[in-house]
């Protein structure tokens, strides 16, 4: 085995580590004093945290530490102390009517504020920061509602949801008319044709007088004699300008041959009655109505 030979440099008079790569050798040099120091003290603190808080994990559990701290513990601890600020509130909220919340101003500022809470935490990812909604999501800012906007229709319809498997849950289907063959291709086109007719705009007449027979067939036991639709069996007005899925022809065409139709969670297995309460009177605020 060879020693490692060490030598001056010449220039700085600082020993070499005896390591040398292409003619260049490795000077020796110690490492700063200020960084020596701030190095031994990471090295201190991490022995103090490692004994006073927890920190190394073990076969069934880890060690707390002497401090006892727990995020968990924590956590828990102010969700009970929020809980304990919202009692009053909330008591209220779950024995009083949504009538009665939005008539007075307290508890309906309130209610506002829970429900804007667990608006944005929970709706809109779906419905849009400001419930403006999207294709295919519902604006719950305007004055259009497939199940009714009254205060008790919003209640019902965010506590059983729709299509969402409940037993209470609003329930409806657009048939699939293309999809399963009880339209030709030809009557799909005819029929959206008839359909853009009903909004006002312009559209081919040859295609509204074959589709209107049809209309009256498959389509005015939901949608009415007039396409005003009925809000009891969430099938929507036909005549106005408001679209779920989309108003040029290509989005009623594809409607028509495929029958969407979204699913709303029931949230109330998910909040409180008074959650349910204070998130309706939100929407019903933010709303047209």
């Amino acid at each position: 085995m060879t020693d490692t030979v060490r030598e001056k440099d010449e220039h700085s008079g600082v020993e070499t580590t005896g390591h040398e790569w292409d003619g260049i050798r490795e000077l020796d040099n110690p490492l700063p004093r200020w960084w020596l120091w701030v190095f031994y003290a990471c090295i201190a603190f991490s022995i103090g945290y490692w004994v006073l808080m927890p920190s190394w994990p073990g076969v069934s559990g880890y060690t707390r530490g002497l401090l006892g701290q727990s995020d968990r513990a924590a956590v828990g601890k102010a969700l009970s102390d929020l809980a304990t600020v919202r009692g009053a509130g909330a008591a209220k909220l779950k024995t009083a009517s949504l009538a009665q919340i939005e008539s007075d101003p307290e508890l309906q500022a309130y209610a506002l504020q829970v429900g804007a809470s667990i608006f944005g935490d929970n709706c809109a990812t779906c419905h849009g920061a400001g419930g403006g909604g999207s294709k295919g999501y519902a604006n719950l800012r305007d004055d259009v509602w497939l199940w009714g906007g009254t205060l008790e229709d919003i209640q019902q319809t965010l506590t059983y949801g729709i299509r969402s498997g409940d037993d209470q849950a609003r329930m409806s289907q657009m048939p699939a008319f293309g999809r399963d063959g009880l339209l030709q291709p030809a009557q799909v086109a005819d029929m959206t044709e008839y359909v853009v007719a009903l909004s006002g705009r312009k559209a081919a007449a040859a295609a509204v007088t074959r589709a209107t027979p049809v209309f009256a067939e498959q389509c005015v036991s939901c949608h009415g004699p007039a396409g005003k639709g009925m809000q009891s069996v969430g099938a929507p007005d036909l005549t106005d300008s408001d679209w779920l899925f989309g108003s040029d022809r290509a989005s009623i065409s594809s409607q028509i041959h495929n029958g969407r139709g979204g699913v709303m969670p029931a949230w109330g297995n998910r909040f409180s009655p008074e959650t349910i309460k204070a998130l309706a009177v939100y929407v019903h605020a933010n709303s047209g109505q």
